[in-house]
């Protein structure tokens, strides 16, 4: 899709959309978000604290299955490639480390290894900055919509002390070799919600063409309460873009769709909801284990029916008992959300909106719970 979302907020963009007839970009957006499209490179030595970088960004101990390993198969010299096991589309890349030979050439390496492939690259390292990554970072930094990020991996001896010492002594080398005005982020692999990650992704929500930044929201593990927050305002501008399909918004009326339909897409909307905000057994279960907690005893947190499983029936139960309401919801609710022009066409709409934004409130209740249960006492 078109990078129509870069720099604007995505519910303002889709609403432009409908009131412009563009309904093949809103269907777009629907698809995109659904499906998590996003690809990320992660360059530097391989070890320990690599993989497990790769794999607390997938939602993965070192030994569930699909973990990167400390020492992977490929060839030092090769490409590992790592799909996150609940979003599919989502995959992470691991890069062997720039060369330390005096003839390396920065662009044969971004060639060889495809770097415009990318939404992003982080550049990782352990201890002193190597001034080797400098060229190969100002050469991407130069090509078009190319995010590469400095991240500082923590091993387990080091402490926060430690840390920063590193961090000051990498911007030293890197003010020294003319690179001004950028950041090295400090990330501890095995806890993601330590240091720096979440201004990190602060930063790449802002570099990044939206659409994709939602779409690498969703793929995330939920790893404070915070970011179950982002992950339902995500929802509510998919929801929404859904629901304008449903209610066939448009500048030129179209019939509107059947309540067959409407079913089958919020089923879609709401399974990626749970696989999102992580409320599905398994996913419960890896968190419980890499937090030293028990299973059942965050899975027992779970209130709402669609955290444990979305079926069908249920979406059908809650579509129907919000159409059953649309005679006490305010007409302000489709004064705000609805193009002038389409405010005829609203009881689908309507009624989508309200049984799927309830039932994500419900789940994200549910995540919230389970996120502060697993690391709100620093577990």
């Amino acid at each position: 899709m078109a990078d129509v979302f870069r720099s604007l907020n995505l519910l303002e963009t889709l609403k432009e959309s409908l009131e412009s007839n563009k309904l093949s970009d809103v269907k777009d957006a629907v698809e995109d978000l659904l499906i998590s499209r996003i690809n990320l490179a992660v360059v530097g030595d391989r070890g320990a604290e690599k993989a497990s970088f790769i794999n607390s960004l997938r939602g993965l101990g070192p030994d569930d299955d699909g973990a990167a390993p400390s020492s992977p198969p490929a060839p030092p010299e090769e490409i590992a490639g790592y799909p996150n096991p609940k979003h599919p589309d989502f995959r992470i890349w691991d890069l062997p480390a720039f060369p330390t030979t005096f003839h390396f050439e920065p662009e044969e390496y971004m060639n060889r290894f495809k770097f415009l492939r990318y939404n992003a690259v982080f550049m990782t390292f352990t201890q002193t900055f190597q001034p080797n990554t400098v060229a190969p970072f100002m050469e991407a930094r130069s090509l078009p919509r190319q995010n590469v990020y400095f991240i500082l991996l923590a091993s387990v001896e080091d402490t926060d002390k430690s840390l920063e010492e590193k961090r000051k002594a990498s911007l030293e080398v890197l003010k020294s070799l003319g690179v001004k005005q950028t950041k090295v982020y400090l990330v501890r692999p095995s806890t993601l919600e330590r240091c720096d990650l979440p201004d990190l992704l602060v930063d790449m929500s802002k570099d990044l063409p939206e659409i994709r930044a939602h779409a690498l929201l969703l793929a995330l593990p939920t790893l404070t309460p915070a970011l179950v927050t982002q992950k339902k305002e995500a929802f509510q501008a998919l929801i929404f873009a859904a629901a304008s399909l449903s209610g066939g918004v448009s500048a030129i009326p179209v019939p509107l769709v059947a309540s067959m339909v409407d079913s089958s897409i919020a089923v879609r909307i709401l399974t990626k909801a749970q696989l999102s905000l992580c409320l599905d057994d398994e996913s419960v279960d890896r968190l419980a284990r890499r937090r030293g907690r028990e299973g059942a005893e965050l899975r027992k947190l779970r209130t709402c029916v669609l955290s444990v499983e979305v079926t069908k029936a249920e979406v059908k139960r809650r579509l129907a008992a919000a159409e059953r309401e649309q005679s006490t919801v305010s007409s302000k609710l489709l004064e705000m959300a609805m193009p002038r022009h389409a405010r005829s066409v609203g009881r689908s709409f309507a009624a989508m909106l309200q049984a799927l934004n309830g039932a994500v409130d419900e789940m994200a209740a549910d995540a919230e719970k389970i996120v502060a249960a697993a690391v709100g006492e620093g577990k």
